[in-house]
């Protein structure tokens, strides 16, 4: 992959401090890490919720689906935009306004009188998500450098890990213990201590001059909003009614305008489309998709397999998924210093294949059945896998950009790991329609794409990226 070269030190920092120099490097890893934090918990909490809101708020399966894609929505869109606001205000403020943002709406979730209200509070998560993971992935990238770098984007990937690992646990306990609501006010003191912390010890990034790119924002986030409710409709539905044909076309329309929109403005869009004439980038942006769009299917269906169609309580079903966050949060940090010295197309090549190989793996589980042999093995095959891409992958994306852009990098890179992961739950209203046998059934053939969905990113990767 070609490598920019680093932008340098402006004068004001280099008067302060010697060029690159982090004055709180431990401090500034920590505020990350908290901040990134807050949306995996949210994600992996959620999903072990899910029948528990359905119950409680009347809803549907359509209506499951929109419990994460509405936070996924505004996430997939407006990543790219919350870079580019991190690069234009400053990525300390525009972090710390992210993580205020998504403490106010984890309130609103845990408060909300309906399902419409929950929607609402979600979709805000969303919008205080983008601004924050982009912002806590682009402090790193132009704090450190080199293999310094690589430790901290390891140590940052494996936080994200133990958060999702602790996460569905806790949630369950939570959900058995007191309520679904309970597990919202998890993200309160993470999100204060976060805060805190970034206020006291981040360094303020030099602000842009730029400005935002609010009408490909508009575009991106209709655009997303149309697709992802057609195939829904469809999903939920097992057809594709007018309705669901007029979503489509309306989709393809709006994403033709973003990318007019961003063409027309060329390194000034959120999205510049001179990225993707590097054959690694497109590479690594279409591994992203299919490999993260595989795993958020199952990380939705999984959880909910267990506890409709074989009787786990949330917080066994948390439990159940212990095992593949445990053994992402003990390998990304290796894996981290080990790209830093090999590159990125190996782990990048093998990690997914792996990866799909566990996918195939589940097509033994039967939720009524042993555990430790119909699904552990699958999962522990996954998170093998995806252990050997985390790391790589992000090192490889910031590693691509000069540090002035490592916020929009990085948020196109989350963004189009969320759109796969977004338009995943739109599909999976095929699976959560259905009951008894059918259900495990719809899983397995849902298994199979994965599969297929991830050999397929390791294949991209091993022929898109340089030795």
């Amino acid at each position: 992959m070609n490598t920019a070269l680093s932008a340098p030190c402006d004068r004001a920092s280099a008067e302060a401090t010697k060029c690159g120099f982090v004055p709180h490097p431990s401090w500034t890893i920590a505020a990350t890490m908290l901040a990134s934090s807050l949306a995996f918990i949210d994600g992996s909490v959620t999903n072990v919720a899910l029948p528990a809101i359905g119950r409680d708020l009347h809803g549907g399966a359509a209506d499951l689906q929109w419990t994460i894609n509405a936070y996924l929505l505004p996430l997939s869109a407006l990543l790219l935009l919350g870079g580019a606001a991190g690069d234009h205000y400053g990525r300390r403020r525009t972090l710390i306004a992210g993580i205020l943002l998504f403490m106010l709406a984890s309130i609103g979730c845990a408060l909300a009188p309906s399902l419409t209200v929950l929607l609402a509070a979600r979709a805000v998560q969303g919008i205080g998500a983008a601004l924050l993971m982009p912002n806590s992935l682009g402090i790193l990238g132009s704090s450190f450098e080199g293999e310094a770098r690589g430790r901290a984007v390891g140590t940052w990937a494996a936080a994200g890990a133990i958060a999702s690992a602790i996460g569905p646990p806790l949630g369950g306990w939570l959900v058995d213990a007191i309520g679904w609501r309970a597990i919202f006010y998890l993200n309160l003191p993470v999100a204060a201590a976060a805060i805190a912390i970034a206020w006291l010890y981040v360094r303020e990034s030099a602000e842009g001059r730029e400005p935002l790119d609010w009408l490909g924002g508009i575009f991106a986030t209709l655009a997303l909003g149309a697709l992802t409710w057609a195939l829904t409709l469809w999903s939920s539905q097992h057809r594709a009614s007018a309705q669901t044909w007029i979503g489509l076309g309306a989709g393809i329309v709006l994403l033709s305008l973003f990318l007019l929109t961003e063409k027309k403005r060329g390194e000034r869009a959120m999205m510049p489309l001179s990225l993707f004439g590097s054959r690694p980038f497109v590479g690594l942006s279409l591994l992203t998709f299919l490999l993260y769009g595989a795993l958020g299917g199952l990380l939705v269906l999984l959880p909910y397999l267990l506890i409709v169609g074989g009787g786990y309580t949330p917080l066994q079903a948390g439990f159940a998924l212990l095992p593949f966050s445990i053994v992402i949060g003990t390998a990304s940090r290796l894996m981290g210093r080990l790209t830093g010295k090999i590159g990125p197309r190996w782990p990048l090549t093998l990690g997914p294949i792996v990866t799909g190989a566990g996918f195939a793996l589940m097509i033994r589980a039967e939720p009524q059945a042993s555990y430790w042999t119909t699904i552990l093995p699958g999962i522990a095959l996954i998170a093998l896998g995806m252990a050997g891409a985390v790391a790589p992958l992000t090192t490889a994306v910031l590693s691509s950009v000069d540090s002035r852009h490592t916020s929009t990098a990085s948020g196109l890179n989350s963004a189009i790991a969320r759109t796969g992961g977004l338009i995943a739950t739109a599909l999976a209203g095929a699976v959560i329609a259905e009951v008894g046998a059918s259900l495990t059934g719809a899983f397995h053939a849902a298994a199979i794409v994965a599969a297929v969905l991830a050999v397929a990113a390791g294949v991209t990767a091993f022929l898109t990226l340089e030795k």
